[in-house]
């Protein structure tokens, strides 16, 4: 037995759990919106950083990555998780389209510094046996909109200018930022809300 965690955020590069594989993954129907204020991870409660979260559209979708966990292994990693994500995040289940090949837990870097194949594979796992495409079920973490740090849309001179000054105990909101749009591209996927973030962010100057 085994449960499927999808992450969309810093999850896709930073897992810090054990998995059996993971896979890139696309949910239907959501989109990634850096929405959620951070107070604990990225920004301070006096000056929260942003950090993204799901939006239900009904259109478009996010995409991720699917991690594979042993069942032996699910009460830790919630445990882990929960602390993590306890800035607002909700345990959801969803379901997922699977589209790549699988991705072993060993086959694909740790860090995005290496320089990844498609869809975040690099040059070990192109010539594996692609699975199938399908759907699996498996839980995400949302920040619903009447959470406590909830922030919304703001302009995105304004989203830029919060995230290029944002500091918290895991870094700087612009180092998360750039990092999920390199880990997006690793994943050949496009997200013009991330992407359009990114463009102002490293234009912006005090």
């Amino acid at each position: 037995m085994s449960l499927w965690i999808f992450g969309y955020g810093s999850l896709i590069w930073r897992p810090d759990f054990e998995y059996l594989e993971r896979r890139p993954a696309r949910l239907a129907g959501w989109q990634r919106r850096f929405w959620q204020g951070s107070h604990d991870h990225r920004g301070v409660p006096e000056r929260p950083g942003r950090v993204v979260t799901l939006v239900h559209t009904g259109e478009g979708h996010c995409d991720g990555m699917a991690y594979r966990v042993d069942q032996a292994t699910v009460t830790r990693v919630f445990e882990n998780l929960d602390h993590r994500e306890k800035n607002g995040y909700r345990r959801f289940d969803v379901s997922l389209q699977t589209h790549t090949p699988p991705v072993g837990a060993a086959s694909w870097p740790r860090s995005l510094s290496s320089t990844p194949g498609p869809l975040g594979l690099d040059e070990g796992d192109r010539g594996r046996e692609a699975a199938p495409t399908g759907y699996l079920d498996a839980v995400v973490y949302i920040a619903p909109t009447d959470n406590f740090a909830y922030l919304g849309p703001a302009p995105l001179d304004d989203m830029a200018r919060q995230i290029a000054t944002s500091h918290g105990p895991s870094g700087s909101n612009r180092d998360y930022l750039l990092a999920l749009a390199d880990a997006l591209r690793a994943l050949n996927a496009h997200d013009e809300h991330v992407f359009e973030l990114e463009s102002a962010v490293r234009s912006y100057s005090p």
